[in-house]
């Protein structure tokens, strides 16, 4: 029997004067992969950035691995480590001279302050294995300044990965990679969540893929017009409900 990860009930989100997220509830079981699918302004970052903390939310409920998420976005520190968050874009000087190992590395240490010659040994084998476990042990010494962007989105696979996780948060997380490079980075996540058990939420506006990877779909335009499998949430009647009968009649016509 499956364990719930993520419950949210009822969360409603402001931005400034406009509600930018009203009354949403659902559930994320471990070993599962949701997408969370919708126009542009329906509200899908403004819900993982409440559900990271990052913003504060009007009512409702966050619960994290049972522990609730406070007011002020606050997790204990040991449940805030399981969670893996990766960004649509991820910027960086690159001037900064540091190499995919020592990327990798800073997930591997604990929140607070750390002693850089601790635990040397086991960081050093526990990135080892990370980057093993996405295909790019051989990068671990190249500058991320060199990185492809399918190199890099492994690179942060492998950060998620140095340390256990239970949840993994993606905002359009492939975006910008060639249809090649996107079919691997799936086919990573996906071999990814069976062999961690990671539970995955995702803003995805790739509906294909969707229906190809992932398990349950929630349908997001201010508040959860439809969720369900694949199947039921992406029928022709439920899309015309989230993006409009002209968005359902333009994907049929090509």
């Amino acid at each position: 029997m499956s364990t719930d990860v993520l419950v949210v009930d009822g969360l409603t989100v402001y931005r400034d004067t406009y509600p930018a997220v009203q009354d949403v509830s659902f559930t994320l079981a471990e070993g599962t992969d949701t997408a969370i699918v919708g126009p542009n302004g329906a509200g899908k970052s403004t819900l993982i950035q409440a559900l990271l903390g990052i913003l504060p939310r009007r009512s409702g409920d966050v619960f994290v691995l049972g522990h609730a998420l406070s007011r002020q976005g606050r997790l204990p520190a040991q449940v805030r480590q399981q969670i893996a968050y990766l960004p649509q874009n991820f910027l960086f000087d690159r001037r900064i001279p540091i190499t995919v190992n020592e990327l990798v590395a800073l997930g591997w240490d604990t929140l607070g302050p750390q002693l850089p010659w601790a635990n040397r040994q086991p960081r050093r084998l526990a990135v080892s294995r990370a980057l093993t476990e996405v295909d790019a042990l051989h990068l671990g010494p190249q500058p991320i300044s060199r990185l492809s962007g399918g190199e890099m989105k492994r690179a942060l696979l492998a950060y998620c990965l140095v340390r256990p996780r239970r949840l993994l948060i993606l905002d359009e997380a492939p975006a910008g990679l060639d249809i090649r490079s996107e079919s691997e980075f799936y086919q990573l996540l996906y071999q990814l969540k069976q062999d961690q058990g990671w539970a995955i939420l995702q803003i995805s506006h790739d509906l294909d893929m969707v229906r190809k990877h992932c398990d349950r779909v929630l349908c997001l335009n201010r508040s959860i017009r439809c969720q369900g499998s694949p199947e039921v949430a992406l029928a022709p009647d439920n899309l015309a409900l989230v993006y409009g009968s002209e968005f359902v009649r333009y994907r049929h016509r090509h």
